[in-house]
């Protein structure tokens, strides 16, 4: 039976998909995803998601990064939030940090509820991902993280980028992936001006990370697929 591949367009749709048997791709360009990805490139030995800032705190003092982002800032008192700058081999390299996000991390908990097995996209890896999927033998559910259960354009790009990318390998089933493969091959040739259009990005460029968002959209800056083994995020052994 053809594999299928699917976009769930925000974790507030996540009860229509049947995803017992699917790998889930949990999406939030910016910045959890990419910023998880480059942090496990970068020899994190674990990233843990939490979903709340009090359970990230209850890590406190056991030798753990705490990293807490509410509305695009960190959180007072913890050591960073979700910049991908903050996941450079110095600061994280052998550590296990413990993150909690707006948006990625609450996603991961839903999908880890009842999926098969779920992984981290981004445009950091995103090669590395779809060649693996490749070789699975499995459907294939894209998670867009979203904003606070709402649509956002982001995610969907990367989710219509990797529907394009995927699209002799599995079976479209349903009408987000039409959606997203289209917005994304129209923004193709320069994702950061059609991302100009987005909310997230008027809300980080408040916040002046610029920077960060030009980062989140490299292509290929990573080999490494974070899996989510048990409650930490691991680098999946190929």
């Amino acid at each position: 039976m053809a594999r299928t591949i699917e976009v769930c367009l925000t974790p507030a749709l996540l009860n229509l998909y049947a995803i017992e048997d699917s790998i889930v791709v949990v999406i939030d360009i910016l910045r959890a995803t990419s910023s998880i990805t480059y942090g496990i490139d970068n020899g994190a030995e674990a990233i843990i998601p939490v979903a709340n800032v009090e359970e990230c705190l209850a890590y406190a003092d056991k030798g753990f990064l705490l990293a807490a982002e509410r509305n695009g800032e960190v959180v007072e008192g913890y050591d960073f939030g979700n910049s991908p700058f903050s996941y450079t081999k110095e600061k994280v390299g052998g550590k296990t940090v413990v993150l909690t996000t707006t948006n990625g991390t609450k996603a991961m908990h839903m999908a880890r509820e009842r999926a098969y097995q779920v992984v981290v996209g981004s445009f950091l890896n995103i090669t590395a991902l779809c060649d693996w999927l490749k070789t699975q033998d499995k459907n294939v559910l894209l998670l867009c993280a979203g904003w606070k259960d709402n649509f956002n354009l982001e995610d969907t790009l990367f989710a219509g980028a990797v529907v394009n990318v995927l699209r002799n390998d599995f079976k479209h089933s349903d009408d987000a992936c039409v959606v997203a493969e289209d917005m994304y091959l129209m923004a193709k040739d320069d994702l950061r001006t059609y991302l100009h259009k987005s909310s997230h990005s008027h809300r980080l460029a408040a916040l002046n990370i610029e920077e960060d968002v030009q980062f989140c959209l490299k292509l290929d800056v990573c080999k490494a697929i974070p899996v989510l083994r048990g409650d930490r995020l691991v680098a999946l052994t190929l």
